[in-house]
């Protein structure tokens, strides 16, 4: 029953919603923007509202593993929750229907977790989130900072030896790491900027700087 509990959270991870959304589209968007199979590449491809489309159904495959797996299956609703969480966050990165690769960053699926199963650290992270790229118009960095402050948060408020705080310390390693390209474009002045829906190159300063595609 574990299992099969785990194989289910990685089989609905694993639904590819930005590359189903780009074909409806006639894109493979792992062919356009930034290749990335997430909602910001949706947004500068396809515009706003494909992309809270995927933002919110990649979230939801969070929400969905850390809910209902462990009660179908009659396992323990948080320590279990939180693992058939992550399982699916693996499952977006690396999807099954895509051959294991090409996937998400897992910040979307991540929030869904949260917001599922500790939403006081959901939203602090979404408030990190939302401020960091109001000032700076760097999602990946709000992604990277909201992520830091989920084990922050949930040491606060469900103590250092909860599976919460495990769980949430395994996110903020997954979504560094998801985030090292980003980070050496951050630190090289390269990253690009949120620009205007619906157009790959997302901000003026087009898809590519010094001739690295970003």
């Amino acid at each position: 029953m574990t299992v099969a509990a785990l194989v289910l959270a990685y089989l609905i991870g694993s639904i590819p919603t930005a590359y189903l959304v780009g074909r409806l589209k006639g894109i493979d968007v792992r062919k356009v923007g930034s290749g990335n199979m997430g909602a910001t590449n949706i947004y500068r491809t396809l515009g706003v509202w494909p992309a809270v489309f995927v933002l919110l159904v990649d979230g939801a495959k969070g929400a969905v593993a850390a809910l209902l797996i462990p009660r179908l299956f009659a396992l323990d609703p948080m320590s279990w929750g939180l693992l058939c969480g992550l399982v699916a966050m693996v499952g977006h990165s690396r999807p099954l229907f895509l051959g294991f690769k090409s996937g998400g960053k897992g910040v979307a699926t991540a929030g869904g977790i949260f917001a599922a199963l500790a939403p006081a650290a959901f939203l602090a992270g979404l408030a990190g989130f939302v401020v960091t790229v109001a000032l700076t118009r760097y999602v990946s960095l709000g992604s990277m900072l909201a992520a830091t402050i989920l084990p922050i948060t949930t040491a606060l408020t469900h103590g250092v030896r909860s599976p919460t705080f495990a769980a949430a310390l395994a996110v903020t390693l997954f979504v560094l790491w998801s985030h090292r390209s980003n980070i050496g474009r951050l630190r090289r002045g390269e990253e690009r900027r949120l620009g205007r829906p619906g157009s790959a190159g997302g901000s003026s300063t087009g898809g590519e700087v010094g001739g690295v595609r970003q």
